[in-house]
């Protein structure tokens, strides 16, 4: 005796099981049917299943306005159920299952629930396309996807963006495979192994895609698909055991699903993915072959696109890096950074360093601008501060920001530096030396000081700000007196404490002035200062 089971499938709701208890049984729109659908498209009485005189059961339309559909085609009369067959009426579907009331199985063995094959074999099955003989139907087909595969191909090599990559493949695919409801390109865009969701569409449109859109796709099939180089399709994934659990597969209703690696010289970059609500079974093995090999195909034919477009972007995003880096590094070190891939998603985290914190700032540059005009004071500005960044790019030094007209720079970070104290003092001095010349050179009206203080110790340094901005900057204690120095230095000076003082190896050129008490610190700072201006 076979009892029916049907799994009933609607549109945002999770898949139910209903048994079919009775010989005959009415799905309609009226309360008292044995399944009532009540939604407009459905019928008053729409369709009815009924067990035959040898034990079979079969469907048959009640006159319904929209019909019944089985395995997407219209039926007309009674339609003999098989084993996994898709009866529609109206957007809800009904899955078949016949079991044995005797013995508790299932009448259909599954032999052949998911065809696994591997890429490349399948990429040389259509290399021989052209031998299938002629007149079969499968040729004819082959054939005109062949066409559809070569009229791609010069499409893809125009294409800019990855959206229109997208564009183009999956106009095929749904005009190739009619099953296929939705279809994705998945790519490793980190190459981490980690599949991001590029682009998404359903025959409907594009799809969305925000995060909890990605439960649609069945995740596990494409991680199996990446990892192992291999093209998958698959009947019935809830009856599969390597998807067992799958969140999207046993809620969304995924009845079949296509997946297939795009690859290219032996590296695969991503997934293309499609699913059906309806199964992906044909009538025959060849039929199901031959989906499989044009979708791994067109895949193989993505995947120099969609390496271009990676390409691009890595470029696109290195570029920006950069530039954003040489705002604040010298060139050595913005190159040793994005070579040794130093950063994480183009920003450097902060973290705690020993640095040395430099502050250098114009004397007298107040009463300076109110003596000139806006432009005045920017060419001025342009111009000393190119001047001066000079020394510090020259010694590897980082700039943390111009504040008004003083310059705020470090030592020691991003990359460690032994010798930051040294570098910093260095660079002080130079800058000193270069204004002298400037000057001697009379590039300004009138000659320009400098007074530069110099702290050494431990500091937080990386990128700190908000989602619409963000600088590299350091903070902490020995940034504060850091600048607490550079104010208390006399004109055409550098000031430095004593940690900066006992860290240097060449300790010439500076002289112990005292300790001092500065605001904020709570201790007395030992200070060392230069004595370049005699009179002192």
């Amino acid at each position: 005796m076979t009892e029916l089971k049907l799994r009933l499938h609607l549109e945002g709701s999770p898949e139910s099981i209903v048994r079919v208890t009775t010989n005959e049984f009415i799905i309609g729109r009226l309360p008292e049917c044995d399944i009532c659908l009540p939604f407009s498209e459905v019928s008053r009485h729409h369709s009815r299943l009924f067990k035959g005189s040898e034990d079979q059961w079969f469907v048959e339309d009640m006159g319904s306005t929209n019909g019944t559909i089985v395995n997407q085609n219209i039926i007309s009369g009674a339609y003999k159920l098989q084993p996994d067959d898709a009866i529609q009426i109206g957007n809800a579907f009904l899955f078949v299952s016949l079991v044995d009331g005797e013995i508790g199985k299932s009448t259909l063995v599954r032999d052949r629930n998911t065809i696994l094959r591997s890429a490349e074999e399948l990429q040389k099955q259509w290399l021989n396309v052209d031998k299938t003989g002629p007149g079969e139907g499968n040729s004819q087909r082959a054939i005109a996807r062949l066409r559809h595969l070569v009229e791609i191909a010069k499409d893809l090599s125009s294409a800019e963006s990855i959206e229109a990559i997208f564009e183009k493949v999956q106009k095929v695919v749904f005009e190739e495979i009619k099953a296929i409801q939705r279809f994705a390109l998945l790519v490793d865009v980190l190459e981490d192994g980690d599949l991001q969701l590029i682009e998404a569409a359903s025959r409907r449109g594009p799809e969305p895609l925000e995060t909890h859109t990605y439960d649609w796709i069945g995740r596990s099939i494409c991680k199996r698909v990446f990892a192992d180089k291999v093209a998958i399709k698959t009947v019935d994934a809830r009856e599969d055991e390597r998807f067992e659990g799958e969140h999207s597969i046993l809620v969304k209703g995924i009845r079949g699903a296509l997946a297939v690696p795009i690859w290219d010289r032996d590296r695969v970059v991503g997934v293309l993915y499609a699913d059906a609500s309806l199964k992906l079974k044909s009538s025959d093995a060849a039929e199901d072959e031959e989906d499989l090999s044009f979708f791994s195909t067109l895949a193989n034919l993505v995947a120099y696109s969609v390496q271009r477009w990676l390409l691009t972007r890595k470029l696109q995003e290195e570029a920006k890096i950069r530039q954003q880096l040489e705002r604040y590094h010298s060139p050595g070190v913005v190159q040793q950074l994005i070579a040794v891939g130093a950063l994480e998603n183009g920003r450097l985290e902060p973290k705690e360093a020993e640095i040395s914190i430099i502050f250098a700032d114009i004397v007298g540059f107040s009463d300076m601008s109110e003596r000139m005009n806006p432009k005045q004071i920017a060419r001025l500005l342009d111009r000393f501060f190119e001047e001066m960044l000079k020394s510090v790019f020259d010694r590897g030094g980082t700039l943390d920001k111009f504040i008004g007209d003083c310059i705020m720079a470090f030592f020691g970070a991003p990359e460690p530096q032994e010798d930051h104290a040294d570098r910093a003092v260095m660079a002080a001095l130079e800058m000193l030396q270069r204004l002298d010349r400037l000057n001697e050179a009379g590039i300004w009206k009138q000659p320009l000081q400098l007074h530069i203080g110099i702290n050494s110790g431990k500091a937080v340094v990386g990128d700190v700000g908000s989602s619409q901005r963000v600088d590299y900057t350091v903070l902490g204690a020995a940034v504060n007196l850091a600048s607490r120095l550079e104010m208390s230095c006399p004109p055409s000076e550098c000031t430095i404490s004593g940690a900066t003082y006992q860290l240097l190896r060449q300790k010439e050129g500076f002289y112990l002035i005292g300790e001092r008490n500065f605001k904020g610190i709570n201790r007395r700072i030992p200070v060392y200062q230069t004595r370049r201006n005699k009179k002192q």
